[in-house]
């Protein structure tokens, strides 16, 4: 059980801290144009143990809660948040996950430039196709000059490429990042991301 102990201990760094802000932009632009669907729900690709999920449910939507570690999930259930009887959960890789006609915002933090470009492709495609016009995604995309550029089974893209692949929506936040830091694990990193929330036209 040695790596789902280190699993464990990832998500415990993680415990406590706030939504990322991309999602929690998407969830107010939903409540601030009155457009949050009656019948709310999400997706969250990548979940870990509920860091997103926490909001989403105090927001009352719905939520299926995909990730490929059985830990996460298990650490999701273990947390009895408020509202857990709207959580779907999904022990899959994101990219081979059925993403349901309807679901009315896709977010996944961090977690989608973890697959390889061609499925990486894909599932962007999917998404786009998965959601309504007025549905909206939310999330992160790694750019070019991060230092895990380069690591197989990983996407990472440009400037230009990353707003090619948001024609069709109505970019809500574009924020280009770029700096030293470290990884929740504690390791040294440049990163350099692209923090979105698209709204689908």
């Amino acid at each position: 059980m040695p790596q789902a102990r280190g699993w464990a201990d990832y998500y415990e760094k993680l415990r406590d801290r706030p939504p990322r802000r991309t999602l929690v932009a998407a969830l107010d632009a939903f409540g601030a144009a009155a457009e949050t669907p009656a019948d709310a729900l999400a997706i969250d690709l990548g979940c870990g143990d509920g860091r997103d999920i926490v909001e989403i449910l105090r927001r009352g939507w719905s939520v299926i809660a995909v990730d490929a570690e059985p830990e996460a999930l298990r650490q999701l259930a273990a947390r009895k948040l408020p509202g857990a009887e709207r959580i779907t959960p999904i022990v899959a890789r994101f990219e081979d996950v059925p993403l349901p006609l309807g679901v009315q915002l896709v977010n996944s933090s961090f977690a989608m430039p973890l697959c390889e470009p061609e499925r990486f492709h894909d599932l962007w495609m999917r998404i786009r196709e998965a959601l309504p016009q007025g549905g909206r995604f939310s999330g992160q995309w790694y750019g070019k000059r991060d230092s895990w550029t380069g690591r197989a089974g990983m996407t990472f893209l440009d400037r230009d490429e990353a707003l090619a692949l948001l024609d069709g929506f109505d970019i809500e936040m574009f924020e280009e990042e770029e700096a030293d830091g470290v990884t929740p694990r504690g390791n040294p990193k440049h990163w350099h991301i692209f923090h979105i929330v698209a709204r689908k036209r």
